[in-house]
């Protein structure tokens, strides 16, 4: 980027919500994070943001971005030169660049910023732990250990770390704290050491993933509920965004909050839309991605954390029994499907459950008084998911063997 002009910051090794908060705090034009974010070793990636981290999509400026990327050609530049020994060399172009953090040439420059000391401030801000609890954390070998450890040594809490040193080869398991198999270790260590709660990081940190003191999991829909009326205590009439394969129960706590909920389609692009658009405080998916008006209509799982304990800590009752009243429906996760021709399955379906209510917001919804079902087409595969929600198990069971044997093997 130096080579092509651009005067470019360093913030070294951080998290993904690390990068947002410096997009917006420091009035960054553009941020660019490395991170392959929860997959395993062998992939790498960008993450690219607009001013006040507003991200990058295909819609949206990624693919003119492709274009220009693909035009550079270093390697076949006579003026390029690469040296360890230099701290300058000759850009693609013949322009001058800077390969040392903040030794600057003509007009390019590669400077370094520590932004931790910025953050732990913004992040402690808002931490309000009422009681002493004790929480097992694993953060995957991947970019949160360190961070954590920075905000929170002397934060009120008590908390035992799993895999805490950064290692790109993620040596323990992979940084996906979706898979219920990353979760073994710190389901373990929840039960053994006593804990009040576990809570699991992916590799970048815009993730979390959080269990109970029995150590099962909380679905990430039901922490949207609970950190929901958090969000809408202190500003009453909030609008609070939620993807649309969450439980019922978010509408109904947003509702009872005092909250208007703002149903949404599947993924980032969507829900921060909404969000800037709407102005809400909060947005979450059932992926464990959670997002915040105060980080920039950014997903932050420490963030995510915060609003987590402190909903916790306030009330002194074991974390299963505070989210009882929670699991009053019975969910069936996403189920996906191989399936050739995916817009003629979804009119389909249409077709074989035109007595429900639809609507085609992402793929196809259908709602009856007592269950509902989505239907939506991967982006990337071709596969349909599924997901179902039913006011009994024996519901559940049945309207799920019902759609299977429309939508045919899994």
């Amino acid at each position: 980027m130096a080579d092509e002009g651009a005067t470019v910051t360093d913030i070294g090794v951080v998290t993904t919500p690390m990068s947002y908060f410096a997009s917006g705090f420091y009035g960054f034009p553009a941020t660019v994070m490395v991170t392959a974010s929860h997959n395993p070793s062998r992939y790498n990636g960008f993450k690219v943001c607009r001013e006040k981290a507003m991200a990058l999509s295909e819609a949206t400026g990624l693919r003119e971005i492709e274009r220009l990327a693909e035009q550079i050609r270093p390697a076949h530049c006579k003026e390029f030169k690469s040296s360890k020994a230099s701290a300058t060399r000759k850009g693609p172009c013949g322009k001058g660049g800077s390969a040392s953090g903040g030794q600057e040439s003509k007009g390019v420059s590669v400077k370094t910023l520590d932004i931790r000391a910025d953050y732990k401030k913004f992040i402690l801000g808002m931490l309000k732990v009422n009681r002493p609890l004790k929480v097992a954390v694993d953060t995957a070998n991947g970019a949160v250990g360190p961070i954590f450890d920075y905000i929170f040594k002397q934060a009120g809490f008590n908390y035992m770390p799993l895999y805490f040193e950064p290692d790109g080869r993620f040596p323990n398991h992979e940084p996906n704290p979706m898979d219920e198999g990353n979760l073994a270790e710190l389901k373990k260590a929840v039960i053994k050491e006593k804990a009040d709660f576990g809570v699991a990081f992916d590799g970048d940190g815009d993730r979390c993933i959080f269990l109970d003191e029995r150590a099962e999991r909380i679905p990430s829909d039901l922490v949207t509920a609970l950190i929901a009326r958090e969000m809408i205590a202190p500003e009453p009439g909030a609008g609070i965004v939620y993807d649309l394969r969450s439980s019922r129960v978010v509408r109904e706590e947003i509702v009872k909050a005092g909250g208007k909920p703002l149903r949404e389609r599947v993924g980032h692009a969507f829900i921060k839309d909404t969000m800037r658009r709407n102005n809400a405080p909060f947005g979450g998916e059932l992926s464990g991605h959670y997002y915040f008006r105060e980080n920039y209509f950014a997903d932050s799982g420490i963030i995510a954390f915060i609003h987590y304990i402190n909903a916790i800590s306030r009330d002194s009752r074991p974390v299963s029994e505070v989210l009882k009243p929670f699991r009053r429906y019975f969910a069936s996760g996403e189920l996906n499907f191989e399936v050739a021709d995916k817009e003629a399955k979804v009119a389909e379906i249409a077709r074989q459950f035109a007595d429900g209510k639809q609507d085609k917001l992402d793929g196809i919804t259908v709602e009856y008084a007592d269950w509902w079902f989505n239907v939506r087409p991967s982006n990337t595969e071709p596969l349909l998911r599924l997901n179902i929600e039913a006011q009994t198990a024996e519901q559940l069971e049945k309207v799920k063997n019902k759609l299977i044997a429309v939508l045919g093997n899994r």
